[in-house]
């Protein structure tokens, strides 16, 4: 069993590392986050879970601000132009051990990502603190980037930094700049079945945009503190709705639509005479019955819209650097 969230901050607090915790509504993407935290200053992170051809795996922790080209990133490890991909999702629960949402440099606390290969932004040193999720995405908590990295020696690892904006050349004189970064073991997998295209999310779909216009929101804030109260969602299996939701307002509206649609065919003069007093409780159980699992698919296609382009979601947003 992997590390929990709880665990991780009395980790912390073990080393004497600095940090403040952040309770919120659980959030799938940075947009979602910044939300929460965007307004305490300091850099958001984006994370993204990658796996090359021969199986090896990554994690690319960048500021939200941080234009990433997986091509230019992948020829830079010395992984050809198409070397690297989104790593499955089974990776995050047997590897990671976290679930969708909540991949972030902590997760290598586990022994089980010990050959998972970490590049840090080198922007997060620019940083006065920058906001993580520990094992968690209903909490974020902020360090300094000196911080993030004892963390890191403590489990042995030697952080590495990169300008991950840069496109340097590549070619016969000049070798790829990050290939030491190349984890020398790969992580094996049991094979998967393809997903359908439907999980997948259009380059120009749109994202939850934060801007000056938005309601201010309350948030929690413990200093310090190993405990929280913890948002849990409904665990999800199977999908057989079709699309992909990269914006929340139409998750939201489909939500409505079909809760309405059944609540306007049951309340009917018939069921009224029926059911007298007893109406409510009678259409309150045929919601539940009839839209749970509805619901349910509805929340995977926007996790897996989430997990596909969450990372590319991030690049909306932009801290300002100090």
């Amino acid at each position: 069993m992997g590390f929990s969230k709880e665990h991780l901050l009395a980790r912390l607090k073990e080393l004497q590392i600095p940090f403040s915790q952040y309770e919120h509504p659980v959030v799938l993407t940075v947009d979602a986050q910044a939300q929460y935290v965007g307004h305490l200053g300091g850099g958001l992170s984006k994370n993204l879970f990658l796996k090359d051809k021969k199986g090896r795996l990554y994690i690319v922790s960048a500021l939200a601000g941080t234009k990433v080209d997986l091509k230019v990133l992948s020829q830079r490890l010395g992984l050809g132009k198409g070397g690297l991909r989104m790593a499955p999702e089974e990776a995050l629960g047997e590897v990671l051990q976290v679930p969708l949402g909540c991949v972030t440099p902590f997760a290598l606390v586990n022994e089980s990502a010990r050959d998972v290969s970490l590049l840090l932004d080198q922007g997060f040193k620019t940083q006065k603190h920058c906001f993580f999720h520990p094992l968690s995405n209903d909490m974020s908590i902020s360090l300094n980037a000196c911080d993030l990295d004892n963390f890191l020696k403590s489990i042995g690892r030697n952080p590495s930094y990169v300008d991950l904006e840069a496109n340097p050349t590549v070619g016969k004189d000049q070798p790829p700049d990050l290939a030491a970064l190349v984890p020398s073991s790969s992580t094996v997998l049991p094979d998967q079945p393809q997903k359908q295209s439907s999980s997948q999310v259009p380059k120009d779909a749109n994202h939850v945009s934060v801007g000056n216009g938005t309601n201010t929101v309350s948030v929690k804030v413990v200093e310090r503190s190993s405990s929280g109260q913890s948002t849990k969602g409904t665990p999800v299996k199977n999908v057989k709705s079709s699309g992909s939701f990269a914006d929340v307002g139409q998750f939201v509206e489909e939500i409505l639509q079909k809760t309405s649609q059944l609540l306007l065919s049951e309340v009917k003069e018939e069921n009224v005479k029926l059911h007298g007093e007893q109406l409510g409780t009678v259409v309150s159980d045929k919601l539940q019955k009839n839209l749970s699992s509805e619901f349910k698919n509805l929340a995977m296609i926007f996790k897996n819209t989430a997990y596909t382009e969450g990372f590319h979601a991030g690049t909306h947003y932009h801290p300002q650097r100090l």
